[in-house]
């Protein structure tokens, strides 16, 4: 790339970044009600990414042949039982990742 090239290409990071920052503060000012759909949107979302990340991790695991899922079944387990016990997100999937992490290198 050229000087010329990368700077235009570091403009439009900057812009496209910038303006998914301020759109939605624009969109939605504090001064009116939040629409119905973006609510029911805040709603069933977080819940929909979570499956799609659970089919995502899973396609790949063969029950017939190395470990047999058991990792990723006890990585699973971490996940809901620390999600239950904290309510926190980020907590459950650092606690699933380090956990899964820490199977695969050191015990299967």
């Amino acid at each position: 790339m050229t000087l010329t090239q990368q700077i235009i290409t570091i403009g439009m990071v900057v812009l496209g970044t910038m303006l998914t920052r301020f759109l939605p503060f624009l969109v939605f000012p504090a001064d009116k009600p939040t629409p119905k759909y973006v609510k029911y949107l805040g709603k069933v979302l977080p819940p929909a990414v979570f499956g799609l990340l659970i089919i995502y991790c899973l396609k790949s695991v063969d029950v017939f042949s190395g470990s047999h899922g058991v990792p990723e079944l006890i990585a699973i387990s971490v996940v809901v039982l620390l999600h239950l016990w904290r309510r926190n997100m980020l907590l459950s999937i650092a606690g699933g990742t380090i956990c899964y992490m820490l199977l695969v290198q050191l015990v299967f």
